[in-house]
């Protein structure tokens, strides 16, 4: 690991672990393996190696370490705006657990600013969303999806107050849509009168 050499750590980490499952430097062994698998930038399998340590030490003092790391490896897995976040949402609950149980620990303060960033993720898919539905002309999803990101994200006064405004036009094309789709079922469509051509 000092070498810098993480795909070979990983490895003598998981020979420790089989061969002397039992021992404390088994345990260290688990925490060493996620570590190695997140400098190799195999983000997902470190997250799933420090999830495995969390769940086989709970009680150990290293788990406000461990939720951040697991946190980061979620956050890391970030690949486009436009894809669903479920990585990003997760990242959010584990910095978020880190917070409020370990409010003491040394790594809250940087959790409290990956927080911050990974909310800032969320926040502008939901604007994504919510802006592909205007784009198509989907005014009553494009509203709700608006009005949603003000409940949701109203402590973020940029998203706030544009989500605002597009929620208010978005909210004004679908009334303008809603009474045309009446008038149109109602009295028929210009194009019925042409139809002949």
């Amino acid at each position: 690991m000092e070498k810098g050499n993480y795909k070979q750590a990983a490895k003598y980490y998981q020979r420790i672990k089989e061969d002397h499952p039992f021992s404390q430097q088994a345990t260290e062994a688990g925490l060493g393996q996620a570590d190695a698998y997140f400098q190799q930038e195999k983000y997902s399998a470190a997250e799933t190696a420090y999830k495995e340590f969390e769940s086989m030490h709970p009680g150990h003092p290293k788990i406000p370490y461990v939720l951040f790391w697991i946190g980061r490896a979620n956050l890391k897995q970030f690949t486009s705006i436009d894809l669903t976040q479920d990585n990003v949402r997760e990242a959010e609950e584990y910095f978020t657990r880190l917070i409020q149980s370990y409010p003491q620990s040394e790594f809250a303060n940087k959790a409290r600013e990956y927080l911050v960033r990974s909310r800032n993720l969320r926040a502008q898919h939901e604007i994504y969303v919510a802006d592909f539905y205007m784009r198509t002309e989907k005014y009553r999803a494009a509203w709700k999806r608006y009005s949603s990101i003000l409940g949701s994200y109203d402590n973020m006064e940029e998203v706030a107050s544009y989500a605002r405004s597009r929620a208010t036009e978005a909210y004004y094309r679908y009334l303008l849509q809603s009474s045309e789709k009446v008038r149109t079922s109602q009295r028929g469509s210009w194009r019925q009168w042409f139809e002949w051509l």
